[in-house]
């Protein structure tokens, strides 16, 4: 088990380290600036990295939601549900404090929302509590039935990693405006640790949203699909 934890923490945090640094320490830089389109496509290779590194050890979750939403679809024992969690959210906060000390090494650094996600007056573009939580929920929900769908026995092996990310990277084109995107709960907290007290202060969303998303997902898939074929039908 301690091998699957550590596993989960290590990948969490380099999509925190990895995709939240392409927004901070690349994102706004001029003349190096990746803008929204860069920024997406790192939050979705750090994801593509690390599922191919660790999936074959943990099952690449490094994601509380997405946790939860195999929980419910029978894929994942509820009772590792806590543990892999704990180590995802760790992993996310670790990640976020290496990038806070990097990040705060050039002069003038000021946190701000670092990277969080925020509604209402701390949205990118200025949208309401109820269109985040809308977009985040209906963003991982779909998230979670692609990651089911592609990770079924019965879907083309070998292109799961790749297909998730893409996933990814393509939620954060459309959602990043909204709220700075989230998906993830432990991503939200890792960041939201070191930013201006407001994150802290709208985390709730970006914990419950996620994984009200992924659950339904996680219930609806299941009955969708139907069980697998047994090896006789097959």
């Amino acid at each position: 088990m301690i091998n699957r934890l550590v596993a989960e923490a290590i990948g969490t945090f380099w999509i925190v380290f990895a995709g939240c640094g392409s927004a901070l320490l690349a994102g706004g830089v001029p003349q190096l600036g990746i803008g929204l389109f860069g920024i997406a496509f790192a939050f979705g290779l750090s994801v593509v990295t690390m599922v191919y590194a660790v999936g074959h050890i943990s099952g690449g979750h490094l994601n509380p939601a997405v946790s939860i939403g195999l929980m419910l679809s029978k894929r994942f024992p509820a009772s590792e549900v806590p543990a892999y969690i704990g180590a995802q959210v760790i992993g996310a906060i670790l990640g976020a404090g290496v990038l806070y000390l990097i990040a705060s090494g050039r002069a003038g650094f000021v946190p701000g929302g670092f990277a969080s996600n925020g509604y209402g007056e701390h949205s990118p573009g200025g949208y309401s509590l109820l269109a985040g939580f809308c977009a985040e929920v209906v963003f991982t929900g779909m998230f979670m039935f692609i990651i089911l769908g592609v990770t079924d026995s019965r879907a083309p092996q070998g292109f799961a990693p790749l297909t998730i990310g893409l996933a990814v990277a393509l939620i954060n084109w459309a959602g990043i405006p909204v709220t700075n995107l989230s998906i993830n709960p432990a991503r939200s907290a890792g960041t939201a640790v070191f930013a201006d007290g407001w994150a802290l202060q709208q985390l709730w969303l970006f914990w419950v949203a996620p994984i009200l998303g992924a659950a339904i997902a996680g219930v609806v898939y299941p009955f969708i699909a139907g069980p697998p074929p047994s090896p006789a039908k097959r």
